[in-house]
């Protein structure tokens, strides 16, 4: 394995020294970093407009600046959902008067998420990274036919939450050993994979870019994988803790419960097969935000969500870098040149971050940027801290910063 020096310069497949620094965003405390580029979360929830006690797009996006991200895409399960021109206008202002980042909202696949009758597609397209109804899963199959048909002619795709509500049966935790051994309602692996595998039959069938969220099984993979063999347009994501937990670390408490949930150990490491051999696209953090009382409530009562942006970097980075399992390139492709290849991102030459990569830490939730505080990761001693990071040939984040955004 390759070994990187602190003060290298990651650019595209390749590396250069780091032979300066411009002296308009001076380094604290030392002159030599490692930079990167700036990365790119395809999944965020950042609650506004609708649910700014949860997250604001201020405080998201400086939360995503703390985390290296200098690009994300916002999840349209907001009040008013982005259903329509009109109610995309209202997150559109928002995201152009307070975001750090660049910030690109989805639009809904349906009016109010509710999968009923499609949204306007054709309106909003011109103005969103992709259409989801993410947090929910279009049951019908042929209105996400249908979806597909319209978004492959307006060239966007179809980012897919894949879950079938006839198979959860009041599930909130997998359905395993943890939850018979504890007396939990358990959600069934079933319920991800097969609305995947109808859904790969209608892409084949449209033609349509299809992205698959933040898979979490074993099944859910094999089937990409096969879907690709087979030339599909098809690609998907999985998260942080999908790759560092599984059911075997949940405890009783509502920071660890997520959707789709902590899977079996097997399923783990077949998504860590996923990244290593490049059937897996990207990884994004699905950073879902909530109030403290919301994820107070345990694991059955507790809001489905965790926190991740401003952690990913260094989870992974100690998790699987540091490990051995992959490469600081290989990471960093799956953090952003991945990503945005897949939605049509461009990486601006003055977007970047600059890390400490010898910095150790023990993730504290209080330091966060973001309001949400859940993080099953609380605790947990990782290395690599950002240090700076650039957006647009502007200074978004320095380390020093003070949380006064909350």
């Amino acid at each position: 394995m390759p070994v990187y020096s602190r003060n290298m310069l990651l650019h595209g497949a390749g590396f250069l020294p780091l032979v300066g620094h411009d002296s308009a965003f001076p380094c604290p405390e030392k002159t030599e970093y490692t930079r990167l580029p700036g990365f790119c979360d395809v999944h965020v929830h950042l609650r506004e407009p609708g649910f700014s006690y949860k997250e604001t797009i201020r405080t998201g996006s400086l939360a995503a600046a703390r985390g290296g991200y200098t690009a994300v895409c916002a999840m349209p399960n907001l009040d008013p959902v982005p259903d329509s021109v009109e109610h995309l206008a209202l997150e559109r202002e928002i995201i152009a008067r307070d975001a750090a980042v660049t910030v690109l909202p989805y639009g809904a696949v349906t009016v109010g998420e509710q999968g009923r009758e499609l949204a306007d597609l054709e309106g909003m397209a011109p103005y969103v990274a992709a259409f989801s109804d993410d947090g929910r899963g279009v049951q019908d199959p042929g209105l996400m036919r249908e979806a597909m048909e319209r978004a492959k002619a307006l060239g966007k795709l179809i980012a897919a939450h894949c879950e079938d509500n006839s198979l959860l049966r009041g599930g909130y935790i997998h359905d395993g050993s943890y939850a018979a051994a504890h007396g939990h309602r358990g959600i069934c692996s079933e319920s991800e994979w097969r609305p995947i595998a109808r859904d790969l039959e209608l892409a084949a069938q449209t033609g349509c870019g299809y992205h698959v969220c933040h898979i979490s099984t074993k099944e859910s993979l094999s089937l990409i994988r096969q879907a690709k063999k087979d030339g599909l347009d098809v690609s998907c994501e999985t998260a942080p803790h999908y790759l560092l937990l599984d059911e075997n670390d949940l405890q009783e408490d509502g920071r660890f419960k997520m959707n789709p949930p902590l899977r079996s150990r097997a399923d783990r490491e077949a998504l860590l097969e996923g990244i290593c051999d490049g059937s897996i696209d990207c990884i994004a953090t699905d950073h879902a935000p909530h109030s403290a009382e919301e994820k107070a409530r345990g694991l059955a009562g507790s809001a489905f969500g965790i926190v991740g942006i401003e952690t990913a970097f260094p989870l992974l980075y100690t998790g699987l870098v540091k490990t051995g399992v992959l490469s600081l390139e290989a990471l960093v492709a799956l953090l952003c040149d991945r990503p945005r290849k897949r939605f049509g991102i461009p990486l601006g030459e003055d977007d970047f971050s600059l890390w400490d990569l010898n910095a150790e830490s023990v993730i504290d939730p209080e330091d966060f940027l973001s309001r949400g505080r859940a993080t099953p990761f609380a605790g947990r001693r990782v290395f690599g801290r950002c240090v700076e990071t650039v957006h647009g040939g502007k200074l978004v984040y320095q380390q020093r910063m003070k949380n006064t955004e909350n």
